[in-house]
C-alpha cells in the first residue's frame, strides 16, 4: 500500500502537466467548435452564455419580445421586454400575460438577457446551399489519387535507388536532394509560374498542381529511403538468386516489408493535398470548375466574413483528415517510428 502510494505521487505531477497541456492545446479546437455551433445573434452579445444558445423570446400581440432576468419585489423573475427605455421600461410576466403591461424602473440595458441552448446547424447547411461541395470533394479526391500514384511511384524507384544501389558520388546526390528541402518556395515562385501560364498555357488545368507530384519529394525519398536500408538483405539477396530483377525484388520483397512508411508517405500527401490552397488560387482561379475544397472555402470564408460560418466550414474542412488520421493512426505511428529508428542508426 504505502509502495503503490509512493509511485502516485510520483506519476501524479507527471500526468497532471500532461493533462494541462492537452488542455492548452485542445482549447482552441474546443472554442472553434462551439463558436460553430452559436448562432450569429449570441456572437455581438458580450452578457450571452460561453455555450451555443439562443435568445429566450416571448410571443405578445403578434409579435416576439426578449426574455430578461429582471429584479423586482418578489426576486429575480423572468420577463419580457415589451417597450425599452433609459429610466423606465414595460414589461410583461410570460407567465400571467393577463395581467397587462408592468411599469419597471431602470436602465433595461443592465438586465441580463435568458438564454435557452440551442445548436444552429444553418451555419453548416449554408456551406452546402453556397458552393457545390459535391463536385469539389470529387475533384479533391481526384487530385489526391493522380497525386499519390505520380509521388509514390517516383518516390519509391528513387528511394530504392539510394538504399540499394552503389551510385558514383550517391551520397552526395541524396545530399543535393535533402538540401532542396530548404530551398524557399519564393525562388522557384516566378520561373515555375513562368512556364506553366506563358510558356506551356496550363493555367485553368490541373497539370500545374500535378506534374511535379511525379518527379518525388525530398521529405518522402528521405522517409522511404532510411525504411529500405533498414530492411534485411537476406531476403531480397534469396530472390536475386531465383533470378528477380530489381524492380521485381521492389514489388515482391520491399514493398511488402514497408507498408507502414508507405501508408505513412500516402497520408502526408493526402493531407498535403486536402490543404492545397497556394497552387490552386494560383493556376485554377476563384470560378473555375476544378476548385479543390480547401480553396473554394478559403474563398467562401472571405466572401462571408462571419465568426461563426468561418469556424464551421473550417469544421468541415477538418473532418475528413481528422477521420483518416484516427482510422490510421497505428500505421502512420509505426512507420514514423521505423523510419526514425533506422535514422538513429
Amino acid at each position: 500500500m504505502q509502495t503503490s502510494l509512493k509511485r502516485l505521487t510520483k506519476i501524479l505531477p507527471f500526468n497532471l502537466f500532461v493533462w494541462f497541456l492537452l488542455t492548452l492545446y485542445l482549447a482552441p479546437v474546443l472554442f472553434m467548435l462551439v463558436t460553430a455551433l452559436m448562432p450569429t445573434s449570441q456572437l455581438g452579445d458580450k452578457k450571452a452564455p460561453l455555450y451555443p444558445a439562443s435568445i429566450a423570446t416571448f410571443a405578445y400581440e403578434g409579435q416576439a419580445y426578449q426574455l430578461y432576468n429582471v429584479p423586482m419585489e418578489n426576486g429575480i423573475q423572468p420577463m419580457a421586454l415589451i417597450k425599452p427605455g433609459s429610466t423606465t421600461s414595460l414589461l410583461i410576466d410570460p407567465q400571467h400575460p393577463e395581467n397587462g403591461l408592468v411599469e419597471w424602473q431602470g436602465d433595461w440595458r443592465t438586465l441580463t438577457g435568458i438564454y435557452e441552448f440551442h445548436i444552429a446547424w444553418e451555419n453548416f447547411t449554408r456551406l452546402f446551399t453556397s458552393l457545390p461541395v459535391s463536385t469539389m470533394v470529387r475533384n479533391t479526391f481526384l487530385f489526391a489519387l493522380i497525386g499519390e500514384i505520380g509521388v509514390l511511384c517516383s518516390s519509391v524507384l528513387v528511394a530504392y535507388g539510394f538504399a540499394r544501389f552503389s551510385l558514383p558520388g550517391g551520397n552526395l546526390l541524396f545530399y543535393v536532394l535533402i538540401a532542396t528541402i530548404l530551398i524557399p518556395e519564393k525562388v522557384t515562385f516566378i520561373p515555375t509560374f513562368y512556364m506553366y501560364a506563358t510558356v506551356l498555357h496550363w493555367r485553368g488545368t490541373l497539370y500545374p498542381l500535378l506534374l511535379h507530384l511525379f518527379f518525388g519529394n525530398a521529405v518522402y525519398i528521405f522517409l522511404l529511403r532510411q525504411n529500405f536500408k533498414s530492411l534485411p538483405l537476406d531476403l531480397e539477396e534469396a530472390a536475386m538468386l531465383d533470378g528477380a530483377g530489381p524492380l521485381r525484388r521492389l514489388i515482391s520483397v520491399i514493398l511488402p516489408q514497408s507498408w507502414p512508411v508507405v501508408i505513412t508517405v500516402s497520408l502526408l500527401h493526402f493531407f498535403y493535398t486536402w490543404n492545397e490552397t497556394r497552387l490552386a488560387s494560383l493556376y485554377l482561379g476563384a470560378t473555375s470548375d476544378l476548385r479543390p475544397i480547401s480553396f473554394a472555402v478559403q474563398n467562401y470564408q472571405s466572401l462571408i466574413p462571419i465568426q461563426n460560418v468561418i469556424e464551421a466550414s473550417t469544421v468541415i474542412m477538418l473532418i475528413v483528415p481528422v477521420l483518416i488520421l484516427v482510422l490510421s493512426q497505428k500505421y502512420f505511428m509505426q512507420g514514423l517510428v521505423i523510419t526514425g529508428a533506422e535514422n538513429k542508426r
